[in-house]
């Protein structure tokens, strides 16, 4: 027995996922992304993490991830701020044979409780930006990032600066090509960066 879900941010990024999971990349439509995602601690500080929501007309690439049914547990204690949705795989095609995913493929949306824009307070760990983009990087490449970028809001959410002592529990050895992509459309974005005090 198996289970199906659909990784939309670190979930993308294969290094974060036990070794015997199964990924197929592709695009699920009618959701986008966003930071809106608060309150998760970290031993500083509440950090803003990503969610998805429901939006017509909406496309974002991402993963069909399948593995054991015996890492449910494993994964829910991960994405305990989220709730499953479940039956979205008819909104999603692969992208080789574009194909749906499993009927009872689900995806984490923020509980009610946590759903709220990333502030000074809780802001985007830049660790954690980086631990996402090397996921789609690895996927997509360039367009894969630059994709990622134009279909997540929230990007007034200010970040950060944790990249030389990461805070991400699951952070990750930067490529200095990635890295260099991911500062540039930053700042094309005029994100805020916070020092790490």
């Amino acid at each position: 027995m198996t289970i199906s879900y659909f990784g939309y941010g670190s979930l993308v990024n294969t290094a974060t996922l036990p070794s015997h999971t199964q990924v197929t990349p592709g695009t699920l439509t009618g959701w986008v992304r966003q930071w809106s995602i608060s309150g998760r601690e970290t031993a500083k500080r509440g950090v803003c993490s990503l969610c998805v929501v429901r939006k017509e007309g909406a496309q974002i690439r991402g993963v069909l991830a399948s593995e054991p049914r015996d890492g449910l547990a494993r994964l829910e204690q991960r994405e305990y701020m989220y709730d499953k949705v479940s039956d979205v795989g008819h909104e999603f095609r692969a992208d080789e044979k574009g194909g749906p995913g499993p009927q009872d493929m689900f995806l984490f949306q923020a509980k009610a409780a946590h759903y709220a824009w990333g502030d000074a307070a809780n802001p985007i760990l830049q660790s954690y930006v980086d631990c996402v983009l090397t996921g789609f990087h690895n996927f997509w490449g360039e367009e894969g990032v630059r994709h990622f970028f134009d279909t997540t809001e929230g990007w007034h959410v200010p970040i950060l600066a944790d990249r030389a002592a990461p805070q991400y529990p699951r952070a990750i050895v930067l490529d200095p090509h990635v890295r260099d992509l991911i500062d540039g459309c930053l700042g094309e974005l005029g994100v805020t960066y916070l020092k790490d005090a």
